[in-house]
């Protein structure tokens, strides 16, 4: 399974984020990661339906779609409308097998999360209505956080039990993605590496996402 890189908008400058867009595209970037925070879920707000929209009439790329809300199931017919791929977290309060199911029977393909205090094995019995799991390697809520190396576990029991499923599954990594983590992660099954800090902040943006995208 081909690595796939998915920028993160979340330390970007959004005065500035259209020229970016087109930087990331030109780089070959796979898709484009969309943290939606609620200050319920997690300690922060971030932003929510209007902006996606107006994001997607400006890029090719697709829309990876990851709520950090609470409740996600009350949301998920008007996010399928602007996502390609939408996640949410297996914590945040809603029956995880029957908001996998809506999230496909609504045309997007099914993520589903877990922070850093959820271990793999919680979340083996729905690998099957998932099309990609994101391990969150930094506490959600924030950019710009270390990688926590316990993600790396949890990466390769995931990855084990796919095979032994026989499913063909995206594992995306968000959190402290760099050129030192980047090899590490994609090394205990992570097929989708989301950066954002390391990618924003770079003075050539187009070559560091094309740094991480050769690791």
């Amino acid at each position: 399974m081909a690595v796939k890189i998915s920028p993160s908008v979340l330390t970007a400058d959004f005065l500035e984020l259209k020229e970016n867009l087109k930087k990331l595209e030109a780089a070959g970037t796979d898709m484009l990661h969309l943290d939606v925070m609620d200050g319920i879920f997690v300690p922060n707000i971030s932003f929510g339906l209007p902006v996606i929209k107006s994001i997607k009439k400006h890029t090719s790329l697709p829309l990876d779609v990851h709520l950090m809300i609470d409740r996600p199931h009350r949301y998920i017919k008007q996010f399928c409308e602007v996502s390609d791929w939408l996640g949410f977290h297996y914590e945040a309060g809603s029956d995880v097998a029957e908001t996998l199911k809506e999230i496909r029977n609504n045309g997007c393909r099914s993520c589903l999360t877990i922070k850093p205090c959820t271990q793999p094995e919680e979340i083996f019995p729905f690998l099957p209505l998932c099309d990609m799991v994101l391990v969150m390697s930094v506490e959600p809520g924030f950019g710009g956080q270390k990688f926590m190396p316990e993600a790396l576990g949890k990466l390769e029991a995931l990855r084990a039990e796919a095979e032994r499923q026989s499913l063909s599954l995206e594992l995306e990594v968000d959190g402290g993605i760099n050129a030192e983590t980047a090899p590490l992660a994609v090394k205990a099954g992570a097929s989708v590496l989301v950066a954002g800090n390391y990618i924003f902040s770079a003075e050539d943006m187009k070559k560091r996402a094309e740094e991480i995208k050769s690791l």
